[in-house]
């Protein structure tokens, strides 16, 4: 088997047997950080996705933003059970709002405020932002952090999220 080690070390290989008592790296700050700020990142995105059943007139901008629903809900459940695994705190001292990606209070009272295709156009244009930050914290994690559990997260992230803005960008000449 092979197992990987931190950022910039080579990966063991392993025998079957070692691999019950191999114990992976323990989270750094970096993964601590990552994580918390990804949970408070997920939220203002369901804040404006739960804007979309009652304002979107697009029936794809809809399917979009149940899809960051489907995702990003169980992703958060995943980041706090980690949390709690690993005893890291839900608190941080970080501002949030200077996060990559984050829309800010007047920009999220204009996409309240909104309805139809003018909805449609400012949300996909906001989150085409947010997911652009969220990728760039996973990427920037994936040189600090040393915890495989928080890694798969940020590559899933990267992943899923660098999809989802090709699919928005493509939709957006179109409302």
């Amino acid at each position: 088997m092979i197992v990987p080690n931190g950022p910039g070390e080579q990966a063991q290989t392993i025998s079957p047997g070692e691999a019950s008592s191999h114990i992976p790296a323990p989270p750094n700050d970096a993964d601590r950080t990552y994580v918390t700020m990804m949970i408070v990142h997920h939220q203002q995105a369901l804040s404006m996705t739960s804007l979309v059943p009652t304002r979107a007139a697009n029936g794809t901008v809809k399917g979009i933003a149940s899809r960051i629903e489907d995702s990003q809900k169980p992703e958060i459940g995943a980041m706090e059970q980690w949390q709690k695994q690993f005893g890291a705190s839900g608190a941080s001292k970080h501002d949030h709002s200077t996060m990559p990606g984050m829309a800010t209070a007047a920009q999220l009272d204009a996409l309240k405020n909104a309805s139809g295709g003018a909805f449609d156009r400012m949300f996909l244009e906001l989150m085409i932002v947010h997911h652009e930050g969220a990728v760039k914290m996973a990427t920037d994690l994936l040189g600090a952090g040393q915890n495989v559990l928080v890694e798969e997260m940020a590559n899933d992230v990267i992943s899923t999220q660098t999809d989802e803005i090709q699919r928005m960008r493509d939709l957006l000449p179109q409302v």
